[in-house]
């Protein structure tokens, strides 16, 4: 791994770490509340975070084993994924979302730069080399924290996610966010929990 990679893996396991202390607080009503994404909940945000990274676990071990392999089986298995997740209780959710954010962590630390450079795809995307997938896991942490309207927005990006240098359709997601007004109504906090913490890197728990 080089230093590049090395740097996107911490910025994921921050952003992560920030994504999960917001959401460990959120209480059941709150997760049932609507997103800021039309038709989905908080729970299925969190949901397509959790399946999401089940997908791209699944692309890095194959290409550690220098073989092609589906980040999901198909569209529809894609959006059953989100939905069953969707449906858990908070702290069943919260525990899928860390877990699987975990087991990416650790293929993700394991893969060596030839591994990097092997060619993947998600359902019916153009192949790219599964170098991306951490940018696009840091994307995709960072714009859909912002969607739970749950208090967190652009004004919390780190300055080195504000200012990266990405491709489409990336670049314009983030612009997306950045021209909401307002980050939407707080989450329904449990009685008694702490707010959410900006902390460094710890291991995810939920």
């Amino acid at each position: 791994m080089d230093a590049v990679q090395r740097q996107l893996n911490d910025q994921v396991d921050d952003a992560t770490q920030r994504l999960l202390d917001t959401a460990r607080v959120i209480a059941e009503p709150g997760l049932r509340q609507p997103s800021l994404l039309p038709g989905w909940t908080r729970a299925h945000v969190l949901g397509h975070l959790a399946r999401s990274a089940d997908a791209m676990r699944n692309l890095l071990i194959g290409a550690r084993a220098g073989e092609d392999r589906l980040g999901y089986p198909s569209a529809e298995a894609r959006a059953a994924g989100i939905a069953e997740s969707a449906a858990l209780e908070a702290k069943d959710l919260m525990a899928d979302l860390a877990g699987s954010a975990m087991a990416f962590r650790a293929i993700a630390r394991q893969l060596t730069e030839e591994h990097w450079q092997y060619p993947v795809r998600i359902l019916d995307s153009a192949s790219f080399p599964a170098t991306q997938l951490l940018t696009r896991r840091l994307v995709e942490v960072e714009l859909h924290h912002c969607d739970l309207g749950a208090g967190y927005s652009p004004a919390d990006w780190p300055a080195a996610f504000a200012a990266m240098d990405l491709a489409e359709p990336m670049y314009s997601q983030r612009q997306d966010r950045l021209a909401r007004s307002h980050p939407g109504p707080p989450a329904s906090v449990a009685p008694g929990a702490p707010p959410p913490r900006r902390a460094g890197w710890r291991p995810f728990m939920p």
